[in-house]
Formats: C-alpha cells, structure tokens, sequence
C-alpha cells in the first residue's frame, strides 16, 4: 500500500485540471447557442436576477454559469449589472462579422449540454456523468456498484491531495479527528500517518461505510480510525472530537444545507474546537480562478452544489459561530479553510 506520507516525483495539478474542466465548455455551448445569452446581453445589460428572469434559469446554476463567463473574460461588471467584454462583443454577439456562434452550434446536441440546459432550467441534478439510466449522484451512492467505484476513484484523488493537506496542518494542537462524509477513509488515514499520536472516526452512510472499514483495514489503520454507519444530516455525530473534516464535501450541497451542516460540527466540537474546510475556492470576488469555475459546472451538473468562494465560506462559518481563520495549502489547486470553535 501506498505509505500516505509521501509525495509524488511531479505535480500532477494539470492532470486534475483537465478532468475537472470536462463540463465548462458545454456550458459555454448552453449560453451560446442554447440561450443566445451574449447577443441578449450585448443589447440590454442585466444582472443575475434579470438573467434568470429574461431565459427561465434558477438562480444557483445561473451563479455557477455567471462566474464562469467571468473567468473566461466573456462578462464583466457587477452582480446587477453584467456586460459582455469587446472580445464577446466581436465574436459570440449575433450580428458581428466575427460571430462564431454556428462553429459551436454544431456541438449543441452534446448529452452534457443538454443536461446543463436542463439544470439551468430546473436546479435539479443530472445522471452522473450524463450516462443513460442512472440517477443522480446522491441516489446513486446508494447502489453498491456505483458506490464503490465512485468511493474507490475518491480515494485515488485522496492519495495525492490528503498528504499534501496533511503536511501544513498544526498537529500538535489536535488529537482526534472526526471525518465527516468521509468516503473511504483515505483523509483520516493520512493524517494520522502525518500525525502519530492523532486517532480517527470516519463518519459514513450504508455501504459506503462498508466500504471504508475495508479499505481503512487494507492500508494497517484500523487499530486508529472507527468507521460510524450513519447520515450526516440525521445522526447524532460522537463527541470527543477537536477536529472536524469536511473534505470535497459541502461543495456537494447548497447553501441550506451547508448552514445545517456547519451548526452541527459547531454544536458537537467542545470548546477550543476547530473545523477543517478542504475545497477547491472561488476567489473573493467569484471572479476565478477558471480552473475552480469550470470544477464548478461538474458540481453543477451532478450535484445541489457548487464552488463556494472562500469569503462566502468564511461568512457560513463565521454565522454559526467559527472564526480566527487559517488557510492552510494543499495540492491541486484544494486548500484547507480552518476556522476555531469561538
């Protein structure tokens, strides 16, 4: 087995990137050619409100598609006022001699795109991966099968990102970690490599939970992390933690139920607690970066989330009573957010 401490030869952050990247050029198809947004925005400027409201979009996919275009340097100005930039003026605004819109229009029919256009238009999720027959992500974690490849291509990712989290975080003032949603137990088990004296609860729901006792024993940890069978919205998380981990978790999950979920860490940490935010974050302004956008359109597509900038972040925690804020580096373009029980 991997030994979860050290790190690899090469950077492999572009690789990361192209995955995550997939989804935002077919978003770009959707506001092209879907909904003509740019022509429309060319000749009346609106704000995100009014961009619902003119094409019939929910607000949380319309943010991510919003921030995208900004990242792309297509749009600019402000939440209540957008304006496209010269480049999108002269090349995606129906009229111009430079309009390319029939170069993309000849993609429109891509299963992704027509997923994008439906989410856009109901704020539901669609089939992970866009595959025939499949329910969305949430369901689907539900089944076995697609429970365990998912969990299994989590962990791979988690080899890579958890030591790289691990190595700037303040051990010493930790001693029991309570990894909430916590997959297949590949974050618990490299911070307690990084950290001998620290033990572990991976909080899971059936049968990812299965999942993770399996492959906690594997990798020589299960005498330091228990895994918990339990749904974190439902359950009454164990006590005797002064950490909570929520890594690549809440941007799964609008923004009710990212409040409901930090009010419990808040409530079950003792005092001096702290809670760990490990996520790819929008600038303060959600202006970028395009790596983390375009992440965004995947969470988008498949999930109730989204990228959260890492003010808003700090705004969640800080309102159900977190602060003294650190940021501590990770790998591929994922940073932790710490903030202190107060």
């Amino acid at each position: 087995m991997h030994p979860l401490t050290a790190a690899p030869l090469t950077d492999p952050t572009t690789l990361y990137r192209y995955r995550d990247a997939l989804y935002a050029e077919d978003l770009l198809i959707v506001g092209l050619v879907h909904l003509d947004l740019f022509t429309h925005l060319a000749a009346e400027p609106t704000g995100t409100d009014g961009l619902c409201g003119r094409h019939g979009l929910k607000l949380r996919p319309a943010g991510v598609m919003v921030t995208l275009f900004r990242a792309m340097g297509l749009i600019e100005g402000t939440v209540d006022r957008w304006e496209v930039t010269p480049m999108t003026r002269e090349h995606l605004v129906r009229g111009s001699a430079w309009y390319i819109g029939p170069y993309y229009a000849s993609l429109a029919e891509r299963p992704v795109a027509a997923d994008l256009l439906r989410v856009l238009q109901t704020d539901r999720p669609a089939n992970w991966g866009s595959q025939s027959g499949q329910v969305d992500w949430h369901r689907a974690m539900e089944r076995p099968g697609f429970a365990q490849s998912f969990t299994e291509a989590m962990d791979c990712r988690g080899v890579f990102l958890a030591q790289a989290l691990a190595k700037g975080m303040p051990w010493n003032r930790f001693g029991r970690l309570l990894d909430i949603a916590g997959g297949s137990g590949i974050y618990a088990c490299s911070f307690c490599a990084h950290a001998p004296h620290l033990t572990a609860t991976v909080l899971e729901k059936s049968p990812v939970d299965r999942i993770a006792s399996e492959a906690i024993r594997a990798r020589g940890f299960h005498d330091r992390v228990e895994v918990m069978a339990g749904d974190m919205f439902e359950e009454v998380w164990p006590g005797g933690h002064d950490l909570h981990l929520f890594s690549n978790v809440l941007h799964d999950w609008d923004v009710p139920e990212v409040r409901r979920l930090l009010r419990r860490s808040h409530a079950a940490l003792p005092a001096g607690g702290a809670v760990l935010v490990h996520d790819a974050f929008l600038d303060r302004a959600l202006a970028g970066p395009l790596h983390v956008a375009e992440y965004s359109v995947m969470l988008m597509h498949a999930t109730q989330g989204r990228c959260y900038g890492i003010g808003e972040m700090e705004d969640l925690l800080a309102e159900v009573g977190f602060g003294r804020f650190e940021t501590i580096p990770g790998g591929a373009a994922r940073d932790g957010l710490l903030g202190w029980k107060l």
